[in-house]
């Protein structure tokens, strides 16, 4: 039986909200394991968690470049959001974008890539920063969209400057041409991606492992109400269905309007939506924290 922590006990309340009791036998219920225990909760119906649970714990910045029909994104990381407001750093982080811009995504490419105007790679160029400034930094990834007709559009939340910030977006639209209308639609799609986290372009990108998570605790959750297989079967189509309007980007309702749903927009305009992709700085790092009372309080031999 694994050992249940205090720390693991405080986690996964911030996480699903539940009560320290329940959270501690969904804990000890699945030996530990943070997701299990997630599902657990959610069985039980003392959980409104959804899929993706965790605190984004990097710094640093998103940076956006686009030329013609071409846009990339990229997230450099630093230890502190003081390194995030440098000069040097933001000339970093935009420099790695046009550069993933020319050379594509793959991360290890890009610090191969000549730095511009340097000399050296882009790779030396993050040494010399290091050096320059005294943080670890890194080029976490990148994403690059290209349309033969139509536009990438990008945007940028709560930009710190234009092109950096902690959220970005990228939009690609296939169109007969790439005017205004279809870079401003882009730039409205960036905007609904951002508040709306969307995980798949459409039904058919949906991750199968998640889907079946869902159906699964879906499934659990209606063999509950008692009621026959065929009643029971239903009850899960329809949650699935409204699993998808949450996740799928296309079957979103749009958040300007509040009523319609993306792929109308989108169908309307006369464009087609062929790829998406949105960074928030840290999503998925943790970094380690430190509760100086409770390590002060283990140290003594007074914790829980």
């Amino acid at each position: 039986m694994a050992e249940i922590t205090a720390a693991m006990v405080r986690d996964l309340r911030e996480k699903t909200g539940a009560g320290m009791m329940d959270v501690k036998k969904a804990l000890v219920e699945s030996n530990g394991d943070a997701e299990a225990a997630i599902d657990w909760l959610r069985k039980k119906g003392l959980s409104a968690a959804a899929k993706k649970s965790g605190r984004v714990a990097a710094e640093g910045l998103i940076g956006v470049a686009s030329a013609g029909t071409k846009a990339a994104m990229v997230e450099v990381n630093a230890e502190t959001d003081f390194v995030a407001r440098n000069e040097g750093f933001q000339g970093l982080v935009e420099a790695v974008a046009k550069v993933a811009l020319e050379v594509g995504e793959d991360v290890e490419a890009i610090k191969a890539a000549p730095y511009p105007g340097a000399g050296h790679s882009v790779a030396d160029e993050v040494t010399r920063l290091i050096a320059t400034i005294g943080e670890n930094m890194t080029i976490r990834r990148a994403k690059v969209f290209s349309v033969g007709s139509g536009a990438v559009a990008t945007y940028v939340h709560s930009a710190v400057k234009p092109g950096l910030g902690k959220i970005g977006v990228l939009a690609a639209l296939e169109a007969a041409d790439g005017g205004d209308a279809v870079l401003t639609l882009g730039r409205q799609i960036g905007m609904h991606v951002a508040a709306a986290r969307p995980e798949a372009l459409d039904i058919s990108a949906v991750d199968s492992s998640a889907l079946e998570r869902e159906r699964a605790v879906l499934t659990e959750q209606a063999q509950a109400s008692g009621k026959p297989p065929a009643v029971i079967e239903k009850m899960v189509e329809g949650r699935i269905r409204k699993y998808y309007e949450e996740v799928v980007l296309l079957e979103q309702v749009w958040v300007h309007d509040g009523e319609s749903r993306v792929k109308a927009v989108v169908q309307k305009s006369g464009a087609q939506l062929v790829g998406f992709a949105r960074f928030q700085l840290g999503e998925g790092i943790e970094k380690e924290t430190s509760d100086f009372a409770a390590e002060v309080a283990a140290a003594a031999g007074t914790a829980g």
